[in-house]
């Protein structure tokens, strides 16, 4: 075990570091938070681990993991005040630093079954979008250039893992790829209600951030999830309610 006492220290000062996009992309890493999802990562490590980090009261969980029996991982302990500084969803349970597996470009001009398109900048909704999509049946993923990092902690939190577990693709600039695609599915508040569409079986739907949503982009089939008393909804639940309209005609 390898004692980590100074915040000058290389190992602390990446850490420090990974709770931005541009620390993870920097430095080829990630930090996965929770008891619940270090469990069930530990059920089938399908990411390199680089490291486990721990406090005085906290015991080592991949020397004792049965799917990682005879490899050596480095663990490091920290004192509680320096671990708290790197866990910064709060969750007072050991952290393991993993390295993030490559996006690959989209390559395929076609949808194959359901598949969600997220220009999302929040890592919170994200990580709710693709919570939703695995539970969904989607396919896959594909992340634009305007999209968060996937391995975001508080993304990877909100998704309860799916971040982990939902095939990723990445794709230039939304405009750019609608432009050049007129089968992309986009909700908005004006557009054909979820309710009454026929969805496609393959087909790709689109999320926008609140606010400006798809404005101005054109060549879009536009979806609406019809509200009462509200203007609009958070644009994660209205993406659940679409996805759950697909998953009932599609199951």
């Amino acid at each position: 075990m390898i004692e980590i006492s100074s915040k000058t220290n290389d190992h602390f000062r990446r850490w420090s570091d990974l709770s931005s996009a541009r620390g993870i992309k920097k430095h080829s890493e990630f930090i996965l938070m929770g008891e619940k999802l270090i469990e069930e990562f530990l059920e089938n490590p399908n990411f390199r681990i680089k490291g486990e980090i721990v406090h005085e009261d906290l015991k080592s969980v991949t020397m004792t993991a049965p799917k990682l029996k005879g490899q050596r991982i480095p663990v490091f302990k920290l004192p509680k005040a320096l671990f708290n500084e790197i866990d910064v969803v709060g969750t007072h349970y050991n952290l393991l630093v993993l390295e993030p597996k490559e996006i690959a470009p989209l390559t395929t001009t076609k949808a194959e079954g359901l598949e969600v398109i997220s220009p999302l900048g929040d890592p919170s909704n994200l990580g709710a979008l693709a919570r939703s999509s695995l539970a969904f049946g989607a396919s896959k993923m594909i992340l634009t250039e305007e999209s968060c990092s996937p391995y975001h902690p508080k993304a990877i939190k909100a998704s309860a893992g799916a971040l982990l577990k939902l095939p990723l693709f990445k794709i230039g600039k939304f405009a750019d790829f609608v432009s050049n695609n007129d089968q992309i599915y986009a909700l908005d508040m004006k557009g054909e209600s979820v309710a009454n569409f026929k969805w496609p079986k393959n087909v790709r739907i689109a999320l926008g951030e609140e606010g400006p949503g798809f404005s101005g982009i054109k060549n879009l089939q536009r979806l609406s999830v019809a509200t009462q008393s509200v203007e609009s909804l958070n644009a994660t639940v209205a993406g659940s309610i679409a996805l759950y309209s697909y998953s009932c005609q599609h199951r």
